[in-house]
């Protein structure tokens, strides 16, 4: 009996420190450092927070993606698009946000829900019996790769670029995206 309860407080010691250790890595991997402006540089410039962007489409519900700039001319928009995006077999450059510039010359332009869900995951949204919202995937994601993103801004010709990394669903999206599915809230059709 002694050497049971010692064999399972070993065993149950190791389980849990594995879990913790796996939970540990998962949070601190996705912590990265906030971007900042090139303070060497003049003239416009834009950056994009997080500058990695994974396709799980309950992660993408909840990713806030923003594009910041500086250098503009004061109270202009700025329109960002993604450069040179596979779309039906053509590059064609994908608008995914818009935004004011403040006095000082500053934009924050968020990638809203809409554009996440359509031109970055390709579905659709759509409603349940239970009028919720649910996601449609029709057909695959934007493909994985480093995108060019360019602020262009209306009333002058200031532009700025920036890189934008899309990649896969990791395992955990995708189990994510499993339960949805089995919940009702991702159909596949």
């Amino acid at each position: 009996m002694h050497g049971t309860k010692e064999w399972f407080s070993k065993d149950l010691l190791l389980k849990a420190g594995l879990i913790s250790s796996v939970f540990i890595f998962m949070f601190i991997g996705c912590a990265s450092s906030p971007k900042d402006f090139d303070p060497n540089t003049t003239g416009p410039q834009m950056i994009v927070e997080p500058d990695t962007v994974r396709l799980g489409v309950a992660r993408m519900k909840g990713a806030k993606i923003v594009f910041k700039g500086k250098g503009f001319q004061p109270e202009d928009s700025v329109f960002v698009k993604l450069l040179n995006v596979d779309k039906n077999g053509q590059k064609v450059d994908v608008p995914i946000a818009e935004g004011n510039v403040d006095k000082f010359g500053y934009f924050t332009a968020e990638v809203g829900t809409l554009v996440k869900f359509s031109e970055l995951l390709r579905a659709k949204l759509g409603s349940n019996e239970k009028m919720e919202t649910i996601v449609i995937i029709t057909q695959p994601p934007i493909p994985v790769g480093t995108y060019t993103a360019k602020a262009v801004s209306m009333e002058s010709e200031k532009q700025a670029q920036c890189e934008l990394i899309i990649k896969g669903p990791s395992l955990l999206d995708r189990l994510k995206d499993w339960i949805g599915g089995l919940l009702g809230k991702i159909q596949k059709k």
